[in-house]
């Protein structure tokens, strides 16, 4: 709710502080007093476009300040504001602060923290609806018609947007799935080629240094081979020192039992021949684990060279090529078992599409039937308001299957028809701005518990009419008041009678500053003033009597 309006330097206004309370307050004056600088002076602190006119003559700046009760935590505004990183304390008030300056300027702030224009559009289009001749929010822009009926006929689409998600959730499962088998059946002769290629070759995980480390032991044994064979026929040969040694030893042994000395020395070519012999041992075994075959190590060469051929050709390491191969054969399987898993999908997704069409087409028969209860309460309204000519139908309409959403298959619009025989269109293009006030507030007090923002202004919703109309303007003012905090901008006695609180606005000069200034009026004040409006700026006694009537009957 409202409570606060402070205006400084805006137009005609110097200063100005206003409070406001609960129910039905109502402003009047004369014509040309500066009502309408009231309303844009809170438009501005509601985010409208600071236009540096509204500046007051001579002055550097011009300021808003709105203040309003703090919003439950489930209120919209509580959301905008949390989303935004506007913190609050509990309990603490709502205050908008809106600067403009002479040069164009401006600057915003909630809670003294700095704000966006924009943020202050979206806060305010939830606190406070401003109905007036040229006003395009609330009623009058269709997004919002379909929330309002669903909240109008307590229409639950709950069960739509679960159907919708799972709808869309197997719709996107399909078309990964299509593209994937698209994307395979387009190289499918190439994997066809690959794979067969890989699995003939069949490379094992580690064989690149298996074949590399058997390579280069059989080029050391080929380096190594005429050395090796020098040395054991050093060795071995019919000359070599083995045998030399063993016949020396032969000898020496004939003779050795002749002269005991020779026995140190026969010991000693014993232990030289056994030396020999372990030597001839190892070097047998060092030229059998070098030893190689030609052809072997041409086969080794060449299984190396192709298996680093194909690690090219394929881009990857070789140890990765036998993995490689798997991948590829499993998007081979994929094509060929690809038409029974699409179709499988495409039958759970048509299975998806008719549990939402169903839910849809529930939702919508929930509409239709709360569009008749909402026509009918509307239609109620609009004779007292001397719309009885007029007609007022609200359209549920099917969407194009590419517009579905989680909220239904409908086009929700509340449309008008202002005389008999012409057609129905939406209410800002046939209504004028009376009958469009008119409208609006029949249609407010049918939708009254329908939630919305909280503060509505109504401006010269009377404008035209008066009698037994402007009385039936002013009751269902009333009315709305139980539930809103209402305010309105009127000349008529009848609405003003209603007010719980009456502001008089009224422009003042000395000669050479014109000021515009609110005065809340008392209850002799109220009642001079609604005689004025009754008699004009000769208060006659009749008139008098009249305003203390009106006042009376309500």
């Amino acid at each position: 709710m409202l409570t606060a309006l402070s205006i400084r330097n805006v137009v005609l206004i110097e200063a100005l502080d206003l409070e406001f309370g609960v129910g039905l307050s109502v402003l009047t004056g004369e014509t040309g007093a500066g009502k309408s600088i009231l309303l844009d002076s809170l438009g501005l602190a509601l985010g409208a476009r600071a236009d540096s006119g509204l500046v007051r003559n001579g002055e550097a700046q011009a300021s808003v300040i709105a203040t309003f009760d703090a919003p439950p935590a489930d209120h919209r505004a509580s959301g905008l504001l949390a989303d935004n990183d506007i913190v609050m304390e509990p309990g603490e008030p709502l205050i908008i602060r809106r600067m403009v300056k002479a040069d164009g300027g401006s600057r915003a702030f909630i809670n003294d923290q700095p704000c966006s224009a924009a943020l202050l559009r979206d806060l305010g289009g939830g606190l406070v609806e401003i109905h007036g001749q040229h006003d395009d929010r609330g009623l009058l822009n269709a997004r919002g018609h379909r929330l309002l009926l669903d909240a109008y006929g307590r229409c639950d689409a709950a069960a739509v947007a679960t159907a919708h998600g799972a709808w869309r959730a197997a719709t996107s499962v399909l078309v990964e799935a299509r593209a994937t088998v698209d994307n395979a059946a387009r190289d499918r002769d190439y994997l066809i080629h690959a794979v067969e290629e890989l699995r003939k070759f069949a490379p094992e995980p580690g064989e690149e240094a298996t074949l590399a480390g058997e390579r280069a032991t059989m080029q050391k044994g080929a380096r190594l081979t005429d050395d090796l064979s020098a040395v054991s026929d050093c060795l071995t040969g019919s000359d070599g020192g083995l045998a030399q040694l063993r016949q020396a030893a032969r000898r020496l042994d004939r003779i050795a039992g002749e002269e005991p000395r020779l026995a140190l020395v026969l010991e000693a070519l014993d232990r030289a021949v056994v030396e020999a012999g372990e030597a001839e041992d190892r070097l047998g075994e060092v030229a059998e684990a070098l030893s190689f075959e030609p052809e072997r190590l041409d086969g080794i060469e060449t299984r190396l060279f192709d298996l680093r051929g194909l690690a090219r050709k394929h881009q990857v390491q070789p140890d990765d090529l036998a993995g490689l191969c798997e991948e590829m054969a499993c998007r081979l399987a994929a094509i060929e078992g690809g038409e029974e898993h699409i179709a499988a999908l495409e039958a759970e997704v048509t299975a998806r599409t008719a549990a939402y069409r169903a839910a849809a087409q529930a939702l919508s028969g929930e509409r239709q039937m709360a569009g008749g209860r909402l026509d009918a309460a509307v239609a109620a309204e609009l004779a007292p308001l001397k719309l009885d000519a007029a007609r007022f139908r609200t359209v549920v309409a099917p969407l194009d299957e590419s517009q579905w959403t989680a909220q239904g298959m409908d086009r929700v619009e509340f449309e008008i028809s202002t005389n008999p025989g012409a057609p129905f269109a939406p209410l800002t293009k046939i209504a004028s701005g009376g009958e469009l006030s008119r409208f609006i507030l029949a249609l407010k007090v049918a939708l009254a518990e329908q939630g919305g923002a909280d503060t509505l202004i109504f401006d010269e919703i009377d404008r035209g009419v008066g009698g037994a109309v402007a009385s039936a303007i002013g009751e269902r003012l009333a009315r709305l008041a139980q539930t809103n905090q209402i305010l309105v901008v009127t000349h008529s006695p009848q609405v003003a009678a209603r007010g719980a609180g009456h502001m008089l606005i009224a422009k003042s000069s000395d000669g050479t500053v014109t000021r515009t200034g609110v005065h809340a009026l008392d209850e002799g004040e109220r009642r001079e003033e609604i005689a004025r409006m009754l008699s004009g700026a000769e208060i006659t006694v009749e008139a008098r009597a009249q305003a203390e009537r009106l006042l009376e009957r309500v």
